[in-house]
């Protein structure tokens, strides 16, 4: 479920303009709707490491799989956009703690997302990535890496699965689903994959 989709389902930009209610209950009709698992946009986490803790639990009751909580600044902007702010390193990683000790159910899957790279460059947000994986999450999540080689580097360089997010128009190169998977991401979400055989 992303949250841009979602902010847009209601006629706002991503710019953080949901509350957390709305999210969740979007995620909800969602998880009730298919009979796949859904992985669920939590932004920020809408507020510090408590509100992240509460934010966890809201999103687990109604029946989400995944949630990836990121380290922008609120208000939090697309992570595609430019000017992102995000908050310092010990207050990220208390939110990503915060988060694995909240769930109850040990197969809700927590994703670490980076927002960093626009604003402290690539290898700083690898550190970023991998200094969240230690905190207990399943997954990172680097948000908008700018080059194919940016790409391809980053299930090599972070420490544990990874997921990538492709938007349109966005900072990420245009990748199919199998190359994805070739180069060793676990999760993929091209919002406009290439498909072999059609006229680009």
């Amino acid at each position: 479920m992303t949250g841009a989709g979602t902010a847009a389902s209601d006629g706002y930009p991503d710019y953080g303009l949901l509350t957390m209610s709305e999210m969740v209950e979007n995620a909800g009709r969602i998880a009730g709707a298919v009979d796949v698992p859904v992985v669920a946009d939590a932004d920020t986490g809408y507020g510090n490491a408590l509100n992240v803790a509460r934010r966890v639990r809201e999103f687990e009751r109604r029946g989400v799989t995944a949630i990836h909580i990121e380290d922008q600044d609120f208000p939090k902007r697309c992570g595609h956009l430019d000017d992102k702010e995000i908050i310092p390193f010990d207050d990220y990683i208390a939110k990503i703690r915060a988060a694995v000790d909240a769930r109850r159910n040990l197969d809700f899957l927590i994703i670490a997302r980076t927002d960093a790279r626009a604003v402290v460059g690539f290898e700083e947000t690898i550190k970023r990535a991998n200094a969240a994986l230690a905190a207990g999450p399943e997954m990172a999540f680097v948000e908008a890496p700018q080059t194919i080689d940016e790409v391809k580097a980053i299930p090599k360089l972070v420490g544990g699965p990874c997921l990538l997010n492709v938007v349109r128009r966005g900072k990420t190169p245009r990748i199919e689903l199998n190359a994805a998977e070739a180069m060793g991401y676990k999760i993929a979400h091209p919002s406009d994959p290439v498909v072999p055989g059609r006229q680009q």
